[in-house]
């Protein structure tokens, strides 16, 4: 049984596991079940999202072909934006900053629902509203399946922005069953989900893709159909499998208190100060501001640098896409290791420090990145690379799981899981300007010394992940 207790001296909250030691790391044999279920749940859907990824360039220009004025209307947005910044007028990069764009308008999606569907799900529970969001992705399959233009395309890429609720919603289950010494596992399998998706799901998008070079017409319909039998089998597999972890007497009593003000979701600079989270003591929502502010700008930068990664693999190594492809596999595989070997063994009470470990990590990453000429460097700066996107995110998200009570979880991981959301819209607009304003150099130098700021705002707040467990 977990007990949660309050300190009088400071108000913090505390997380006793009563009848076990705290030290006792060992999953129970109900919590391995519940991370099962997420775990293969996030791999189906993470495969069904990825699928696209590498279809993104003949899908642009195949409706490059069609006469729709939304596609001219963004084209020209794309254009004007290359001019400014001095990208070349290749069909190479108007691909890649055309695919940049719609990536944005799913993160900026992302970012206004997280918070309400996490808000919704401390009211309601979590399995409806995974379901619900599932259904909401299942649709948006269906539509690309029938998009041959490039609006329906554009409305099947929004509902399925706005449905993307369930990596926050995982979070969410794993802080309603894990007790604080065990949660760090938790996030440490979500993150492996992540890595399998993202590894194998691109693989899947590469064999579409190279099939859809030899075809005439919408070749775009086989991956739509096979996301969507993923995602309706995930759908279904939740509704079976599942067991709803936020019991009824754990809830908030209604919306009203769950979501405190409708417009503290959708406000960034509420989000910012987590100003819907409520009956929690002002030195508890200091610290969950201070990880939020971490995790936002670690992501912008982060995220830049991911994104510009192929213009420099191309400029400089004449990478292809099949090429890019094996280095994106390259640091898939080095992130699941990290994760299923390091991460999930990390001490309670040590995330903060593992934290900031990858944060300076990824700073020589950056440097290495700035100057590396030969595919031997840029390999050796792909591995600090990894080390830092399997440890800073799932240590993070552990941090700040230990705040708030069963019936905020949802609201306090939804504003979480926005916040990064919004920076991985804007991180890639950043990056790709000074990348082809000022050169690749320059880009990355600048990443890496920025990337200072979130590590001492990490190293030098009051935020003690040990004081939260006894």
């Amino acid at each position: 049984m977990v007990a949660t207790t309050r300190s009088q001296k400071n108000g913090t909250t505390s997380t006793k596991v009563e009848g076990s030691d705290s030290n006792d790391t060992a999953l129970t044999a109900n919590e391995k079940k519940i991370l099962k279920t997420v775990f293969i749940s996030l791999v189906i859907d993470l495969l069904a999202f990825t699928v696209i990824l590498p279809l993104l360039p003949s899908l642009l220009d195949y409706y490059g072909t069609k006469e729709d004025g939304l596609y001219a209307s963004l084209k020209e947005s794309v254009s004007s934006f290359r001019q400014f910044v001095g990208a070349p007028d290749t069909p190479r990069w108007n691909s890649v900053l055309f695919g940049g764009l719609i990536g944005s308008l799913f993160s900026l999606l992302q970012f206004i629902a997280s918070p309400v569907i996490g808000a919704t799900s401390d009211v309601y529970g979590r399995k409806p509203l995974m379901i619900l969001t599932m259904i909401g992705v299942a649709v948006s399959y269906a539509i690309w399946a029938i998009s041959h233009n490039f609006t329906l395309f554009v409305i099947a890429r929004i509902i399925g922005g706005i449905s993307k609720g369930n990596v926050s919603l995982s979070t969410a289950i794993v802080s309603d069953v894990l007790p604080p010494q065990r949660r760090g596992k938790g996030m440490a399998v979500i993150g492996v989900a992540f890595s399998i998706g993202f590894v194998f799901g691109p693989l899947i998008g590469a064999v579409f893709s190279r099939w859809a070079r030899a075809q005439e017409g919408e070749f775009y319909v086989f991956p739509a159909i096979f996301a969507l039998v993923l995602a309706a089998f995930d759908v279904l597999y939740v509704i079976f499998v599942f067991k709803e972890s936020l019991p009824e007497n754990k809830r908030a009593k209604s919306i009203s208190t769950g979501w405190q003000n409708t417009s503290y979701l959708i406000n960034p600079v509420s989000l910012f100060k987590f100003s819907s989270v409520s009956k929690i003591s002002q030195k508890d929502l200091s610290d969950i501001r201070k990880v939020g502010a971490v995790y936002f700008i670690y992501l912008f930068l982060y995220s830049g640098l991911e994104f510009t990664l192929t213009f420099l693999t191309h400029n400089r190594l004449n990478y292809d896409s099949m090429q890019q492809g094996k280095m994106f596999f390259f640091i898939g595989f080095i992130m699941t290791l990290v994760q299923g070997g390091y991460v999930r063994r990390v001490a309670a009470g040590k995330e903060l420090k593992i934290a900031a470990q990858g944060i300076i990590i990824l700073i020589p990453s950056f440097i290495l990145m700035a100057f590396a000429k030969t595919a031997l460097w840029i390999y050796v700066s792909l591995v600090l690379f990894s080390f830092a996107s399997a440890t800073v995110v799932p240590c993070l998200t552990t941090m700040i799981s230990l705040y708030g009570g069963n019936d905020q979880k949802g609201t306090i991981m939804g504003i979480f899981r926005s916040l990064g959301a919004l920076a991985r819209a804007l991180g890639p607009v950043f990056a790709s300007t000074v990348y082809w304003s000022f050169g690749s150099e320059v880009c990355y130098i600048t990443g890496g010394i920025l990337l200072v700021l979130p590590f001492l705002l990490l190293k030098r707040s009051s935020v003690k992940v040990n004081e939260k467990q006894q």
